[in-house]
């Protein structure tokens, strides 16, 4: 073997063990960061993929009380139709009903403010009488199961948990491509790999052509 033949082989070997620790080392940091939703979104595939076979119970609790005249006045001058409820009132809700509004638009008419407030595995809404201050709120929960597969769905769960899922969708990508070229590195020694990529793909192919209709 020439010297310039063994310098190219050995170059060869350098660079490929570069990537080697390379994708070794993106491919463990991206699984250790997807893992654990990895495994609650395999989960709650299942069970949304039987959601009519898991009986959920909803529970539904309710609240009432009645606004202070000083918290009620806000409530009587003009608002936009769309308007979230005011400062005073949502501090007041949350001090003495526990019940958190945030800046959620609310729907205004004349003798009532109506708030919809759903949320990942139930419901819940709030309703204020303008004239008496009257509060009447209820919440509907629908289960552990309920809820987790909402979190799958990203139902209900606010911008934050969306940019989470987006971000957690890069490093189960991020993963599965550096899985693949792991997979071309280590191809020549290990001879069933191509075949079993081509049934990954064929295999669902081959369900979606037969059997959806």
């Amino acid at each position: 073997m020439s010297p310039s033949t063994h310098a190219d082989l050995a170059a060869a070997q350098q660079r490929r063990g570069y990537w080697l620790r390379t994708l070794h080392q993106w491919h463990w940091i991206s699984a250790a960061l997807s893992l654990i939703v990895l495994l609650l979104f395999t989960v709650t595939g299942i069970t949304l993929n039987h959601a009519a076979q898991i009986e959920a119970e909803p529970s539904v609790s309710s609240r009432n009380g009645t606004l202070p005249a000083s918290v009620l006045k806000s409530l009587q001058d003009e608002t936009a139709s769309d308007a979230p409820l005011p400062n005073g009132v949502r501090r007041w809700l949350d001090s003495e009903l526990g019940i958190r509004i945030d800046e959620r638009a609310a729907e205004w008419s004349d003798g009532e403010v109506y708030v919809s407030l759903p949320r990942p595995g139930g419901d819940a809404w709030l309703a204020i009488d303008r004239d008496s201050g009257g509060v009447e709120y209820e919440l509907t929960t629908r289960g552990t199961i309920a809820w987790l597969n909402d979190l799958h769905k990203g139902r209900n769960t606010g911008p934050v948990w969306r940019w989470f899922i987006d971000i957690f969708a890069i490093a189960c990508l991020l993963f599965a491509l550096t899985g693949l070229w792991l997979l071309q590195l280590h191809a020549r020694q290990r001879g069933a790999t191509w075949p079993l990529v081509a049934a990954g793909l064929a295999v669902p192919v081959v369900l979606v052509i037969l059997f959806m209709h």
